[in-house]
């Protein structure tokens, strides 16, 4: 099976953020889950124990952010925001009129943008696969998941500057 090599950039409070959301689940949440699994096994007969499923689920899904969590700190790359030169690349805050509609969006991980209102795409999403390395003004198309061709045009590209 071949390791998925993504580098995910993140600065670097991201990272002590993501870093901290991940000491906490380990601890805490992991100790919070498991009274809360063992007070539901008490309660008697686990096949109709609603808040026993509920608890083995949620922590099903902690443990899959842990593990999450681990793999992109791992493979992160922490620094500051690219200084824009006006090329679009990861970390930077993208305007670009894409089909038809101007859209202001970051590129990168979802988790850089934290709090952010700010749309965010992957570089390996369709959109960003296709503009990662254009410069302002320059034009491309990709193809949606539907398969619909759709144009974009980049009209800006500046620092990411957190929230």
């Amino acid at each position: 099976m071949a390791q998925d090599t993504t580098v995910t950039w993140l600065t670097q409070e991201a990272f002590d953020r993501l870093a901290g959301e991940l000491e906490e689940l380990s601890t805490l949440g992991r100790e919070q889950i498991a009274k809360r699994i063992e007070a539901a096994r008490e309660e008697g007969d686990l096949k109709e124990n609603g808040g026993y499923h509920a608890a083995k689920d949620e922590q099903g899904k902690q443990e899959a952010r842990i593990r999450q969590l681990t793999e992109l700190l791992r493979s992160a790359q922490v620094g500051e925001a690219p200084e824009s030169s006006g090329v679009v690349e990861p970390g930077t805050v993208i305007t670009a009129n894409v089909a038809g509609d101007e859209t202001t969006f970051l590129l990168g991980s979802r988790e850089i943008a934290g709090d952010s209102e700010l749309d965010v795409y992957s570089e390996q999403s369709p959109l960003g696969a296709a503009i990662i390395g254009l410069k302002v003004g320059e034009q491309t198309s990709y193809a949606a998941p539907n398969g619909r061709e759709i144009s974009v045009e980049i009209t800006g590209v500046e620092t990411w500057a957190g929230q």
